[in-house]
């Protein structure tokens, strides 16, 4: 008795199935547009977005621009944002703030655009270009509409990405930094001082400064170090410069030992290089000396030699 009730519900469920899966295909087929406006409402409202979409894709065409159309765009868009196809959700609820801007549904519209793209942005490891999108999407409303229930909301939206930005851009400092080790740094060096000194403006309340700005003095020491001669003493200067800065930043910081210790060994090397400067300096004045009476002795007696021959 048990297995024949429970054969008999799913016979019952089947035949359901069927049914509408009957009556949808015949709304495929229809030209019946009030009734296609009606079908796609109230599969809308059901939550069967996906047949709600493919009615709607029929019907908008025909009655755009007449009293039915508002809703049936706003819905649309709703349906590809609950189906999670969010990039195309934003460009629907952007359409419909542009062309019904005036309409009770307007900001909603407008909002849901920015979140759409907020949904869709990646993590922060990933190209973040589209996630800059979504922020000036925010922006957008929050212009728009600074008196917004959702005002606070969209400022969340925006805090998170922008910690997006941030993680993004201390990852590609580390990149800089971890290419510094490998077996040719080259101009690695200074694209990591660039990108240190860049990370600190564009995010100057990040908990990173504090790190980024000690392996900015690890840096420019190493690059000081390697650099050719004539550009070496400005380049320890400069490590000086960030050292010291660093000590007045951060006196507290774990890392002052450290800072302290490439200060002292660059000081060292700088004294070093002011000793061979100065020592480059006496040769090549001798060297120019040297040069200058061999050529003034050359002119004379080229002198002496043309009086003979006169």
């Amino acid at each position: 008795m048990k297995k024949q009730v429970i054969l008999l519900f799913t016979t019952l469920i089947l035949l359901g199935a069927l049914s509408s899966c009957g009556e949808f295909y015949k709304l495929e087929k229809s030209t019946n547009w009030d009734d296609l406006y009606d079908a796609a409402n109230r599969y809308y409202d059901k939550k069967e977005f996906n047949k709600a979409i493919i009615l709607y894709d029929r019907v908008l065409p025909v009655i755009r621009g007449s009293g039915k159309a508002e809703l049936a765009e706003f819905n649309y868009a709703y349906s590809h944002f609950r189906t999670k196809r969010y990039i195309e959700a934003a460009g629907y609820f952007k359409t419909f703030f542009d062309t019904y801007n005036r309409s009770p549904l307007a900001e909603e519209a407008l909002f849901m655009n920015s979140y759409s793209l907020y949904l869709d942005s990646p993590d922060y490891n990933l190209d973040q270009r589209s996630s800059r999108d979504a922020v000036n999407a925010i922006q957008l409303f929050m212009n728009r509409f600074p008196e917004s229930d959702s005002y606070e909301r969209a400022l969340s939206m925006i805090d998170d990405l922008q910690r997006r930005f941030e993680e993004k851009a201390f990852e590609e400092s580390k990149m800089y930094y971890r290419l510094t080790e490998g077996l040719f740094p080259g101009e690695f060096y200074r694209a990591c001082i660039i990108n240190f000194q860049n990370f600190a403006k564009s995010y100057p309340d990040s908990k990173y400064n504090e790190e980024l700005a000690f392996k900015l003095v690890e840096v420019s020491v190493s690059y000081a170090q390697r650099s050719v001669f004539d550009k070496k003493e400005e380049r320890l200067k400069d490590s000086m410069t960030f050292g010291e800065s660093f000590k007045v930043k951060y006196p507290e910081s774990g890392y002052v030992k450290k800072v302290n210790n490439l200060l002292s060994s660059t000081q060292t090397e700088l004294e070093s290089h002011y000793r061979l400067k100065e020592d480059y300096e006496k040769r090549t004045a001798e060297a120019k000396r040297i040069i200058e009476e061999e050529e003034a002795r050359n002119k004379e007696a080229s002198e002496a030699l043309r009086n003979v021959e006169n």
